[in-house]
């Protein structure tokens, strides 16, 4: 009966805590507790994240009866649930340990990780307990603490002392994965702080699919909730929204575009970059990756930005200096509630020596890498080079009356799958304030694995208050050894798709997947266009009956004083009409051999011509001529047979480009 009274006690107070309500809970001596959802930080998630990194929850506590000196602190069973799968790291893949952990006084190191302290914060107070001390919150026994009596921080039961006889005072806790979306606490001790002062409690690190929710399709947005449960042998008033806390808005996170260029097979296209000459020259095709809201480009840890921060009076500070710190070896980001602008989350002082179970890649806390963002260039035809630089500056509105950096993304990897070999780059990228004139690194050749590339850049540094762009331009090289070299591209265009990287099928919690990844493909389109070199002119009128017939003429102009590049091909031309009595326009034909630069295809209807044509009697309509080169002029000549008494001669009209575009081709058209 008296396990079955407990049991009931427990059901009441877990009733309690959801919103349910209880008058036991007003009873003389009750710990009074009330959440703050978001706790400022990181409160707006990526909607393409698996691991979006949700705000901190904190629960601030007052009242109630301080546990006596030398006595045991009561233990407490913590868990929380939302409304999507966690995907916190599993360190431990054995036992389920979590990198979320609940941390008690905000233990604020005094050994700051990024000297100086007002770099970061403010510095601690005597409410902070100033050194992190964890333990593995997984039984009764783990985190059991002897109460030293009353007091918060420095004084209290969770200043992260280890000394005899009551120690150790844990204050950071590390949570278990329990179930898809819960983490779970178990036997942590939980003391009221009495008229001490307010016991703060802060759960951190808890990870979410946001990509599985989505982004609304209402004007009310999608948001994570957060809902935590206690039960134990202590009484705890916990005020809490019925409906959960919100920790997170879900927004997009990137808008990808790129421009869209076409390209002449026939002429050299910035032949230089293979060792070649003449030709095209241009700057390349762009793709741009554009934050969907300021914060959305993150490094992987806040020594980054640290490196190359810009005081009020432009000068660069920092151990960097000038220059983008790489990855490298992250530094702790441990100060609780700080925001650190970073895909890592909580990462504890000393947290290889503090009591964490953290068997993982990456210890808790610590993203694999900053965010990657993927260009992938599909349909990449044979012949066809393609060159992009190692390192590209971002652009966004920044301040003008403070020097800020600018941001920069570094090209870290490129192959088909966005797992190649790391690309060779040329020096460090440098750090520029708003006043200087940055130049993209210098150009790299794209790796192409049958006609697929993909080039990944990771940011380096991205300036939190600013809404950023990632422009990559794509240069395409090539030098044209014949009309099937580069090969043309015709109606199906050379493709890119702008995607955050890497996209992942872990929806879940997992010890071996990246931190951070995505799961949103978006779709690619148009990049560029080779098409093929022709010239296509229409003929409107051309007949031989009543006594009437058409002469035609088409020069092959590609042979010229100007250093164009000859060209040779075969005519195809297309009838369209009928012949005499009403029959069918005759088929389409084709020259029997090339007609050569500097020379000209001349027939008539009623006897055909050279290079092949043959006579066509009886026909009147139009004709649409297609010449395998570039540049071509056409004149027609109607007369009565013999030219006895009536001519008339007139200029073919070219259907290319720049003047008419049915055909996509760039040709010339002046005085048609």
């Amino acid at each position: 009966m008296v396990d079955f009274r407990k049991w009931l006690f427990a059901l009441a107070v877990v009733g309690l805590l959801l919103g349910i309500g209880s008058s036991a809970a007003n009873a003389q001596g009750t710990l009074q507790c009330t959440t703050t959802a978001g706790g400022g930080v990181n409160v707006n998630v990526r909607s393409e994240g698996v691991t979006e990194l949700l705000g901190d929850l904190i629960i601030n506590c007052s009242g109630g009866t301080p546990t006596t000196a030398g006595v045991a602190v009561p233990l407490e069973n913590i868990q929380i649930s939302i409304n999507a799968n966690v995907t916190s790291r599993i360190e431990d893949a054995t036992t389920g340990a979590s990198e979320a952990l609940l941390l008690i006084d905000s233990p604020y190191p005094t050994e700051g990780a990024f000297p100086p302290y007002p770099a970061v914060s403010t510095a601690p107070t005597a409410a902070n307990a100033q050194t992190q001390l964890a333990c593995q919150a997984l039984n009764s026994t783990n985190c059991a603490i002897i109460s030293k009596g009353a007091g918060v921080g420095l004084v209290g039961n969770y200043d992260g002392s280890n000394a005899a006889p009551t120690g150790p005072h844990y204050n950071v806790f590390q949570g278990y994965q329990n179930g898809i979306n819960g983490i779970a606490w178990n036997g942590v001790p939980i003391d009221a702080p009495g008229t001490a002062g307010t016991r703060v409690i802060r759960i951190t690190n808890v990870r979410a699919n946001a990509f599985a929710l989505g982004v609304s399709s209402t004007l009310i947005p999608t948001q994570i909730s957060m809902i935590v449960s206690v039960n134990g042998s202590a009484v705890l008033n916990l005020n809490q929204p019925s409906n959960g806390n919100v920790v997170a808005t879900i927004l997009p996170g990137l808008i990808g575009t790129n421009a869209s260029t076409t390209y002449q097979q026939c002429n050299n296209l910035n032949a230089t970059l293979l060792g070649g000459t003449g030709g095209v020259t241009d700057s390349g095709v762009l793709m741009t990756a554009k934050e969907g809201f300021a914060a959305s480009f993150k490094t992987q840890n806040y020594t980054q930005l640290y490196d190359v921060a810009y005081n009020s009076a432009g000068a660069a500070i920092g151990p960097g200096d000038a220059t983008y710190a790489a990855p490298g070896t992250p530094m702790p980001q441990n100060i609780p509630g700080f925001n650190y602008n970073s895909e890592s989350g909580f990462v504890p002082q000393l947290a290889t020596s503090i009591g964490l179970d953290q068997s993982a890649s990456e210890p808790v806390g610590l993203a694999d890498h900053g965010t990657q963002i993927a260009f992938t260039i599909s349909g990449v035809g044979s012949g066809v080079s393609l060159f992009a630089p190692s390192y590209v500056y971002l652009t966004g509105n920044y301040s003008t009356l403070v020097k800020t950096t600018i941001g920069v993304g570094v090209l870290v990897s490129q192959s088909a799958t966005g797992t190649g070999a790391v690309a060779t780059t040329t020096g460090v990228p440098v750090a520029y304030s708003t006043g200087g004139t940055p130049t993209n690194g210098p150009a790299v050749a794209v790796s192409v694995s049958g006609t697929t590339a993909t080039l990944i850049y990771e940011i380096y540094y991205a300036d939190p208050s600013v809404q950023e762009s990632l422009a990559v331009p794509i240069t395409v090289a090539y030098i044209t050894t014949g009309p099937t070299s580069p090969a043309p591209t015709g109606t199906t265009p050379t493709t890119a798709g702008v995607n955050f990287s890497p996209l992942s099928a872990a929806a879940t919690a997992s010890s071996s997947a990246p931190i951070p990844r995505f799961g949103q493909p978006y779709a690619a389109t148009s990049l560029f266009t080779i098409n093929a070199c022709t010239c296509n002119l229409l003929f409107p009128f051309v007949t031989n009956i009543a006594g009437f017939d058409t002469g035609v003429a088409i020069a092959n102009t590609t042979q010229d004083p100007y250093m164009t590049a000859p060209q040779s091909g075969t005519i195809t031309l297309n009838y369209y009409g009928t012949t005499t009595g009403g029959g069918a326009a005759p088929a389409a034909q084709t020259t029997t051999s090339a007609v050569p630069a500097g020379s000209e295809l001349i027939f008539t209807v009623s006897n055909g011509g050279n290079y092949g044509v043959v006579a066509t009697p009886g026909f009147e309509g139009y004709v649409i001529a297609q010449a395998n080169f570039q540049y071509c002029h056409g004149f027609a000549f109607i007369s009565d047979v013999g030219a006895q008494k009536l001519a008339e001669g007139y200029l073919a009209i070219s259907l290319d480009l720049p003047t008419l575009n049915r055909t996509g081709n760039a040709g010339e058209n002046e005085g048609h």
